[in-house]
């Protein structure tokens, strides 16, 4: 399939410019040319960043040669689209005005997006929200599930003269996950376990092993091996979300900015008899879990 079937903005802005091509477009050494018309590295650059997704699976070599394609076929259609006068005519010369628009408006955002968002304001705001961050506690625990009552009372009886709680969960410890590991849980929050398990967890003290405690899993030996504050997640593992989250909030108020200071009038059919619902502001990003 051609590249040229793939509609698009650049498409059509370029399709303009065949008559009188820019300083911006002839700016640069040619990387080809259709009927004189040059394609240079500044247009190739323009493509592969409105082709983006869409661009076949390759290295940057065969990227660069399939955009090529695309503004070769570009440019021999919009010439031939130009021989046929279809650049003649106020709807044309509308939606001249639109994508010029909508190009102005993807600039002013993209630029209030870079000035936003940097690497020391990123870490600026990342320090201030984790001060607001409710503390949560963890703990790091072992266990030892069995089916019945009385087996895990033998469990218990075998912890409690002596053995090693891991060898022993590894004998019989009916956990698949943990069963392997010694019994690890690794670190949990209260809220991440079934409650019958979570509140005896919590109630021992590091090293304390608790009494058989029953689930819908079936009878748990349970070794606390310590407990600490949930740490905050890293900067580094949060960073992009942040960034995404502050250069939203960025073009969004910049939007209302503009939004306050404009004179618009609509016609009766547009005009809005009650107060229209504000737009929302961009939710905060969740911290992900901290790692064990």
């Amino acid at each position: 399939m051609s590249p040229i079937l793939r509609v698009s903005a650049l498409a059509l802005a370029a399709a303009l410019a065949v008559a009188a091509p820019s300083h911006a477009q002839t700016a640069g050494k040619p990387l080809a040319s259709v009927n004189g018309a040059p394609i240079t590295e500044e247009d190739l650059k323009a493509a592969l960043d409105d082709i983006g997704s869409a661009a076949p699976r390759g290295d940057d070599a065969q990227k660069r040669k399939y955009a090529l394609e695309y503004l070769l076929d570009l440019k021999i259609l919009a010439q031939a689209a130009e021989k046929q006068k279809m650049a003649e005519g106020s709807a044309f010369a509308r939606k001249v005005v639109y994508l010029r628009d909508r190009a102005l408006m993807e600039a002013l955002m993209a630029k209030e997006a870079a000035g936003a968002v940097t690497d020391e304001k990123i870490a600026k705001f990342y320090e201030e929200a984790i001060k607001g961050l409710p503390t949560e506690e963890e703990a790091r625990a072992r266990h030892i599930l069995v089916a019945e009552e009385a087996e895990a009372k033998k469990v218990y009886d075998r912890v409690k003269a002596g053995e090693d709680f891991a060898k022993i969960a590894g004998e019989v410890s009916k956990d698949p996950g943990s069963g392997k590991e010694g019994g690890d849980l690794g670190f949990f929050t209260k809220d991440r376990m079934v409650k019958e398990f979570a509140e005896a967890a919590f109630a021992l003290k590091p090293g304390e092993v608790s009494q058989p405690v029953k689930s819908q899993f079936g009878y748990h030996v349970i070794k606390l091996e310590e407990r600490r504050s949930k740490p905050h997640p890293p900067l580094a593992e949060v960073k992009e979300e942040l960034s995404r989250y502050m250069t939203q909030k960025a073009q969004q108020d910049m939007i209302m900015k503009y939004r306050a200071e404009a004179k618009v009038e609509k016609s009766d059919e547009f005009t809005v008899k009650t107060d229209p619902a504000p737009t929302p502001a961009p939710a905060a990003p969740p911290a992900p879990p901290a790692k064990p």
